[in-house]
């Protein structure tokens, strides 16, 4: 039996018993937190949102870590930049103390779809069949708006440039 559970943005796949390293979780040393799953299997496969509603994953809070440092080293050629920094993650330790499926075998037998019951082929139905709405009716393009035109240019380019020419 085991679950697949979502923590800090990342999915585990957890057993009973099982200890790992997870994003920094905000509770106290020794404090049981619950985990969210996302799928759980025993005999069956529940992945769905009714059925993981029941599914409980518990786990204690082992100690709060830091990760390894990691070195951020930024550099651009030919410009004398070069900076150095590092980043330590903040995570928690923790181990799953517990995975259950409260009444979820008598629910989920209760939950399945019961079987529609369909007439014969060859019976006729007393139920009219219910009209379809017409469609709407396709709207016209708007109009286009009436292009201007301009007014022709003025034949006096070149008298301009007689005058920038001083002549």
């Amino acid at each position: 039996m085991y679950a697949i559970v979502k923590t800090g943005g990342k999915q585990y796949r957890v057993e009973r018993g099982q200890t790992l390293l997870v994003e920094r979780l905000p509770a106290e040393t020794g404090a049981d937190v619950a985990l969210e799953p996302i799928l759980y299997r025993s005999e069956d496969a529940v992945f769905d949102a009714a059925g993981l509603k029941k599914v409980k994953v518990t786990a204690k809070v082992l100690a709060h870590e830091r990760g390894e440092k990691l070195r951020v080293f930024k550099f651009k050629p030919k410009r004398g930049y070069k900076r150095r920094t590092g980043h330590r993650q903040e995570l928690t330790r923790i181990e799953v103390t517990d995975i259950s499926m409260g009444a979820a075998k008598a629910a989920a037998k209760s939950t399945a779809k019961p079987a529609v019951a369909r007439p014969a082929a060859g019976a006729k139905s007393s139920a009219a069949k219910p009209t379809r709405a017409k469609p709407a009716a396709a709207k016209k393009p708007a109009p286009k708006p009436a292009t201007t035109t301009k007014p022709p240019a003025a034949a006096s380019g070149g008298e301009e440039q007689e005058d920038r020419n001083g002549s």
